[in-house]
């Protein structure tokens, strides 16, 4: 993982900050489609799938606002900023303790998780303000470096690192959401025969 010429080593925060990022997004993105499919009368699967990637992007989101912080400190000259890329990704940290608030604040969780699926298919309409947030205002946050499809102004040496992390992020997105949303399922249905006879053949 080269370091860069101008930014020296504090440009390496970028593996781990670029793909936390596209992550926090992603995450909820999915979180509001899954939350959608529950509210449309899907499965109580789609429910458990989509509060299950609520903590898990709540998790990306924190990592990208405190690299981001790490690596302003030394660039602009200080932790923070009001910028509207770090004010928008801020507010989607908020939208995700939001959901998880409310999928755990009353007894019936069924009730809970179609409230807090509301409120991640509305606050979907935020992904685009924080995708666009560079182009839209002032900003001091850089604009885009990286394509997915077309010539991105990162150097090639620090491309193929960059798109292992984010291909690792993914792997353990999706580990970590199938594992939740299992743990999800098993205590909702703790009263059933076959969580019993699981429980049993575990022990």
């Amino acid at each position: 993982m080269p370091a860069d010429y101008q930014q020296g080593d504090s440009a390496r925060i970028l593996y781990i900050h670029v793909p936390s990022g596209w992550m926090s997004m992603f995450v909820f993105a999915l979180m509001a489609l899954y939350a959608a499919i529950a509210w449309s009368g899907g499965s109580s699967c789609a429910r458990s799938l989509a509060m299950a990637c609520a903590p898990v992007g709540a998790a990306f989101t924190i990592i990208t606002l405190a690299t981001g912080s790490i690596w302003g400190k030394p660039m602009w000259g200080t932790w923070w900023d009001w910028d509207p890329r770090l004010t928008t990704e801020l507010i989607l940290l908020f939208l995700y303790l939001g959901v998880i608030g409310l999928y755990h604040a009353g007894d019936d969780r069924r009730a809970s998780a179609r409230a807090a699926g509301l409120l991640a298919i509305v606050g979907v309409a935020l992904l685009p303000v924080i995708r666009y947030s560079v182009e839209w205002w002032d900003s001091l946050h850089r604009g885009q470096t990286i394509r997915v499809f077309g010539q991105s102004s990162l150097d090639a040496s620090m491309m193929a690192p960059l798109w292992w992390m984010v291909a690792g992020t993914k792997f353990w997105f999706a580990g970590s959401l199938l594992s939740r949303a299992r743990a999800d399922n098993l205590r909702r249905e703790s009263g059933k025969d076959w969580v019993r006879a699981l429980a049993g053949d575990a022990a």
